[in-house]
């Protein structure tokens, strides 16, 4: 048993706070193979998460913040924004059900955001088509601008 507790979530935003990548995932699930993920996801607001989308049928995302501010955005086919929402106690949804083939990206508007995961497993990489050709590449001075241009555009 994990109980997702203040203490848990104090402990991973330290780690994304101290990585590289400005977030870090704690899995509940016990290992990549696991038909059900669920995971902690926390971020910071200079972290990147590339936009991208999960082709399989059965990868629908939901989301549920439980600190923080998540900005998620939602892109058509050519990276033009279709819908954009703050998602947190202080946004208009706690959280966000994303269907399979959906374009997405979230970024963190406030430090320390943490947000419950769920999806189907098993874990696999990316595939080039769920990519998101439009986007600059992570660990970019491009990417650092995109975040930005982002948290600009996320409305409701």
């Amino acid at each position: 048993m994990t109980l997702i507790d203040q203490a848990l979530l104090d402990a991973v935003c330290a780690e994304a706070a101290a990585s590289p990548r400005r977030r870090k995932n704690r899995n509940l699930h016990p290992d990549d193979d696991h038909p059900a993920h669920r995971l902690l996801n926390a971020m910071q607001p200079d972290s990147y998460i590339p936009p991208h989308r999960h082709l399989d049928p059965n990868k629908d995302e939901t989301f549920v913040v439980l600190r923080g501010l998540l900005g998620l955005v939602l892109f058509d086919d050519a990276g033009g924004i279709v819908r954009s929402v703050k998602v947190g106690a202080e946004g208009s949804a706690l959280g966000i059900d994303i269907p399979h083939g959906t374009w997405h990206t979230a970024v963190a508007l406030e430090a320390d955001t943490v947000f419950l995961e769920a999806k189907a497993g098993p874990y696999l990489p990316f595939t080039a088509a769920e990519r998101a050709p439009w986007a600059p590449a992570e660990n970019t001075s491009e990417a650092a601008a995109y975040v930005v241009a982002l948290k600009a555009r996320v409305t409701g």
